[in-house]
């Protein structure tokens, strides 16, 4: 029996893909059958004659989510909370591949489970060299980091390069960006490329060449307590911690022409790093792009979707930057899932392994059981 894919339409403020043609016509060539639901890929640049060339067949919506083998999204949780007849067509014998958000709505995993759906969350993909094919956190962050400096530049009263001219000299804009991840790297790259000078701050100190072999300067910042989680991330500071670096950067935020958050820890609220005494200090006609929105924010005043200004100060809150760069996204998410899916389909046949720590790490729920012990734990009783 053929082993079926299938890639849904996502919803309506989603313009991302899960597999594009050119990946579709490489699963095809492997004997997999692959199902698209009609206009899945147009707002990402694929039409369905694209798909069926590729060899892909287009069926309804209804058919694929309850009778393709593996159902391969994008915004899954998403999805599935908003359409529960979706998740009522998953069978037992189902596997969902997606952004499932297993930290922030575990309850969600837990449905999934008692369908006996196996799922794999993009999220959980482990940091490790072997798995950098298949980071699609990594490759959709730094688009993000890309499209919001592009946000703040299109906003900017100011130009962001140094010009000379006739009528005098314009100096460069001065964008201060925090958070050195991926999304914060792919910032600072973008900004300069745009000809501002740049400032960057991590708590974590090995990021430190990072930020200076893109040309911008690190703001150092000393810590009396571990701030890398594991797998690399940032971790979440103490209220002593926070504050001082509080103290630090707030002359940085006020003399910046644009400021860009990207901290966020995972599983947690976004850590408060731009307080309102630091916008109330900023220049009228200053531009914040809050790429946290959607976990709090980590500025005041910030609100998730919303375009907000304060004394002159405009605060953006966008919540899926990945989404409006919607072709280059599909293709690199759509890659994210081809490599993903050669540890889970061995000759045309679906083949977990879960000795292998990337199809255990990535899993969420299989055999009618939560599988990470994280999110398992996050459903448990609190002791009184």
């Amino acid at each position: 029996m053929t082993l079926v894919l299938g890639i849904p339409k996502e919803l309506e403020d989603e313009q991302r893909v899960a597999l594009v043609p050119d990946v579709v016509g490489r699963l095809v060539k492997q004997g997999l059958e692959v199902w698209v639901e009609p206009g899945a890929g147009l707002a990402a640049g694929a039409n369905d004659t694209d798909y069926e060339a590729a060899g892909a067949q287009v069926v309804p919506g209804d058919r694929l989510w309850a009778e393709a083998n593996l159902v391969l999204t994008v915004a899954a949780s998403k999805t599935l909370r908003e359409r529960s007849d979706c998740l009522e067509k998953l069978g037992d014998r189902s596997v969902l591949i997606g952004f499932l958000d297993p930290l922030g709505d575990a309850e969600l995993a837990q449905l999934l489970a008692d369908k006996g759906v196996t799922s794999f969350s993009m999220e959980m993909v482990p940091r490790i060299s072997r798995a950098q094919s298949m980071d699609a956190l990594s490759s959709q962050a730094s688009i993000g980091g890309y499209k919001a400096v592009l946000l703040a530049a299109a906003g900017l009263p100011k130009y962001f390069p140094m010009l000379t001219t006739a009528a005098g000299t314009i100096a460069p804009a001065k964008v201060l960006v925090v958070g050195a991840g991926v999304a914060g790297l792919q910032a600072i790259a973008t900004a300069r490329r745009l000809g501002a000078v740049v400032e960057s701050f991590d708590i974590r100190p090995e990021v430190k060449e990072q930020v200076q072999s893109l040309g911008a300067n690190f703001i150092d910042i000393t810590f009396e307590e571990e701030t890398r989680a594991e797998g690399g991330y940032a971790k979440e500071l103490s209220q002593a911690a926070q504050e001082h670096t509080q103290n630090v950067l707030k002359d940085h935020v006020q003399r910046s022409d644009v400021v860009i958050t990207t901290a966020q820890v995972p599983g947690k609220r976004a850590p408060r790093i731009v307080t309102e005494d630091m916008v109330n200090g900023m220049k009228p006609g200053s531009i914040i792009v809050d790429m946290a929105a959607n976990q709090g924010g980590n500025c005041a005043y910030s609100e998730a979707g919303r375009t907000i200004i304060h004394n002159g100060v405009t605060i953006l809150g966008p919540t899926n930057l990945p989404s409006t760069v919607a072709i280059h996204a599909s293709q690199l998410y759509a890659k994210n899932i081809q490599a993903l899916l050669k540890l889970l389909v061995k000759d045309g046949e679906l083949d977990l392994n879960f000795e292998d720590e990337i199809v255990k790490g990535a899993c969420l729920t299989h055999g009618g059981e939560i599988q990470n012990a994280r999110v398992k734990s996050m459903l448990e009783p609190t002791a009184v």
